[in-house]
């Protein structure tokens, strides 16, 4: 009986599973070509580009390409581009700049970005603050140290409560946990939340009014309504800083509020800090905001 024999002459691998066995057959001459060009390509690219790693850096290759280099050309590109109108700008009288449309317009795009790159951090990507962190919200009209354009620039260049500018914003409250017994916080905050138009205990507002009035007036006025100089916010409205429940005021009146921001100048900041056009472009920006004094 003869048997179809139809196994290849071609060598196997050894591997054999099943009876089926792995030839060795050789890859095609086309595809040995390629594997070696690209091969060949390869150690070219290396040679030509950055691309081996050293400990502070990589080879600079032959054709001294980079792509950071192309990144910083086009960056200065725009720079140039833009230096008239950052010129013009940093010179601008700001209450001013309504009257001139490209020179507003261009002012609301570059602080916008100025605004993304610098403040979104603790104010938001919307502007609207963080109650939690006591990152003011910079959409609504209601400003702790006064909201014209020309505030709102000293604000940025010189910040509050830091130590870095002389001119920064200043003010201090203390912690009436030291001053005031456990009584009399607990009528004071019941009168807060009395003229900001929450629940509160009448009778326990009506002796914290005396409280207040001996204690907290010297700053918030009279009247609870704040005072812009001082950077004493209104307490009769509802914006809250730090949040106007029961829990965050009485927190607020015990350990106080020390919130601190950097001056934002290139003045105070050699590295990383706005120059004056940057600063007049993020006042128009967040100026507009909130409407506009």
């Amino acid at each position: 009986m003869t048997r179809n024999d139809k196994t290849p002459t071609v060598a196997t691998t050894g591997h054999e599973w099943d009876g089926i066995e792995e030839l060795n057959n050789p890859l095609p001459r086309w595809w040995l070509w390629v594997f070696y060009a690209t091969i060949v390509w390869g150690v070219g690219y290396t040679i030509a580009y950055p691309a081996w790693p050293l400990v502070s850096g990589a080879t600079a290759g032959l054709l001294g390409y980079s792509t950071r280099g192309d990144v910083a050309a086009d960056i200065a590109g725009v720079e140039a581009g833009r230096a008239g109108m950052m010129e013009k700008l940093a010179g601008a009288d700001l209450t001013q700049l309504p009257a001139d449309p490209e020179l507003h317009a261009f002012a609301l795009d570059a602080g916008a970005s100025v605004f993304r790159a610098n403040c979104a951090q603790c104010h938001g990507a919307g502007a609207a603050g963080v109650q939690a962190g006591g990152f003011p919200n910079l959409l609504d009209d209601d400003w702790l140290w006064g909201g014209t354009i020309e505030d709102v620039a000293h604000t940025v260049a010189h910040g509050i409560r830091n130590e870095a500018s002389g001119e920064a914003r200043w003010s201090e409250m203390p912690a009436f946990s030291e001053i005031l017994e456990d009584g009399d916080i607990t009528a004071v905050v019941n009168h807060v939340l009395a003229i900001s138009g929450q629940e509160h205990d009448a009778a326990l507002a009506a002796t914290g009014a005396q409280v207040f009035t001996d204690n907290c007036s010297a700053c918030h006025a009279e009247d609870g309504a704040g005072m812009r100089e001082l950077g004493a916010p209104n307490l009769t409205d509802a914006v809250w800083l730090y949040g106007g429940t029961p829990e965050r005021i009485e927190e607020t009146v015990r350990l106080a509020r020390f919130g601190v921001m950097p001056a934002w100048s290139e003045e105070f900041r050699p590295q990383g800090g706005l120059s004056q056009a940057e600063i007049n472009a993020v006042a128009a920006y967040v100026h507009g905001l909130g409407g506009g004094e």
